[in-house]
């Protein structure tokens, strides 16, 4: 992977962090066409499912932005999900979006 700069590293800190503090399945954040970033974990209530991506899209989505310049999630999934990788894509259609391990090793970009 190649390096990151330090506002790429932001969401991916963003995103360990909102995992860990809640011990979710995976932790996300994004940040909008203005610099303003959004952190959310997974959200599984029996009436509502969403990824920690999907999350972090609407609340990007409920704050106003416009759109989206990159999003990262820490999962410890082997891919990242279609659905999430979509949401983002609504918004940011040429948006990077990382995929980090525990530790935020970044190892996929989409």
């Amino acid at each position: 992977m190649s390096e990151l700069g330090p506002e790429d590293l932001k969401i991916v800190t963003l995103a360990r962090s909102a995992r860990a503090r809640t011990g979710a399945a995976e932790g996300a954040a994004v940040r909008d066409t203005d610099g303003r970033t959004y952190a959310a974990t997974t959200v599984a209530l029996p009436s509502l499912a969403l990824t920690a991506l999907q999350a972090a899209v609407a609340a990007a989505v409920a704050s106003g932005a416009e759109g989206l310049e990159a999003a990262a999630v820490v999962t410890g999934a082997d891919a990242l999900d279609a659905a999430s990788v979509a949401a983002v894509r609504d918004l940011g259609a040429s948006a990077p979006v990382f995929r980090a391990d525990g530790s935020g090793a970044v190892v996929e970009t989409a």
